[in-house]
């Protein structure tokens, strides 16, 4: 930047992107001094390298408030677990479906151990079967990521999202706005005063 630049010449981009041309590396500078700008270098390994004239404290201040921002807005997939028994009751199995599946609506990828016990271990047939139930009574939100695999006493099957987590949480969001907005429109039809009609002279 500026004095730093050890070239003779540069080709030059003026502050709004338009093409200056190839120009001695003083002039450059002077021009900067110039328009109280900065002159930085902006593709060093070009022929002749080329530099840009701008705002260098700001042109860094918003590329810091751009990649804050991209951060905040990168949804990461966390990967959430269930864990089941081989001879799991039908209504437990309802309750940690419905924990998969709420898991799948968010975007998360939801990794599955079977335990196995005692003499349980000797029947990874029951594990496998109850984890293929579940992949496909979850197929419409999530797929099998990784199959179903044996690790030691476990039996493990990772189910990944059919949507992405910025997808999921951005659908979340339009659902939260929608309700809200329903339910403000019931509020005010609650509140609304009631117009009560006259009786007309003479009606009974």
């Amino acid at each position: 930047m500026n004095d730093r630049i050890r070239v003779p010449e540069v080709r030059l981009v003026g502050p709004n992107g338009e093409q200056v041309g190839i120009v001695p590396i003083a002039k450059a500078l002077d021009l900067a001094r110039e328009s109280d700008l900065d002159l930085v270098e902006v593709a060093p390994t070009a022929r002749p390298p080329v530099a840009k004239l701008m705002d260098y404290g700001k042109f860094k201040y918003e590329s810091a408030m751009k990649a804050r921002e991209a951060r905040r807005n990168q949804a990461h997939t966390i990967i959430k677990e269930i864990k089941l028994r081989p001879k799991i009751d039908p209504h437990d199995y309802e309750t940690k479906k419905g924990h998969v599946v709420r898991f799948l609506k968010g975007g998360d990828k939801v990794k599955v151990t079977i335990m196995f016990r005692g003499r349980e271990q000797s029947r990874p047939e029951l594990g496998y079967r109850l984890l293929q139930r579940l992949a496909q009574d979850v197929s419409e939100l999530g797929f099998v990521e990784s199959n179903a695999k044996q690790d030691g006493r476990n039996m493990i099957m990772v189910i990944g999202p059919h949507k992405k987590k910025a997808e999921a949480k951005a659908e979340q969001a339009e659902a939260r706005a929608q309700r809200n907005a329903a339910a403000r429109g019931e509020q005010e039809a609650d509140d609304a005063p009631v117009v009560e009609e006259a009786e007309e002279p003479g009606s009974e």
